[in-house]
């Protein structure tokens, strides 16, 4: 299964207070466990909310709001994507995080195909695999 492991945001993250070099070399460390277990998929982290825009939709139009927004434990600071056999597995991963900062983390999978049922057509299936096809063209070139 595929999940995302989204680190919450601090009060520090929001002022954006960087990592010092020595929670840099440790998660260097640990996004290379997770790469050599074949778990990790993407990854990175996330400026402060005050570089970032909400959209809030209402019939047909949306609202843009500028932030900083105020709550910091609604935001996010960076993120994972990882592939793993189950949600305990994730846990197990996110235990071994290391920092300790306050964060906390979400993990939440990604619904897969199967989750949609009848509803995700061949005709559905065909279209996305070909979006997922140019996607990974567009990167190799």
């Amino acid at each position: 299964m595929r999940c995302m492991v989204m680190v919450k945001a601090t009060p520090d993250t929001e002022k954006g207070v960087m990592p010092s070099e020595k929670d840099l070399k440790e998660m260097g460390a640990f996004n290379e466990e997770l790469v050599a277990a074949g778990v990790m998929l993407d990854g990175g982290g996330l400026h402060p909310s005050s570089r970032g825009v909400r959209l809030e939709y209402s019939g047909d139009g949306a609202t843009v709001t500028d932030g900083p927004f105020a709550e910091t434990k609604e935001l996010i600071a960076g993120f994972w994507i990882w592939e793993v056999n189950s949600m305990e597995e994730a846990v197990e991963w996110g235990r071994r995080v290391p920092f300790n900062h306050g964060e906390g983390l979400e993990i939440r999978p990604f619904f897969e195909p199967e989750d949609f049922g009848e509803s995700y057509t061949d005709e559905l299936q065909e279209r996305d695999a070909a979006l997922d096809a140019r996607i990974r063209e567009q990167r190799e070139s």
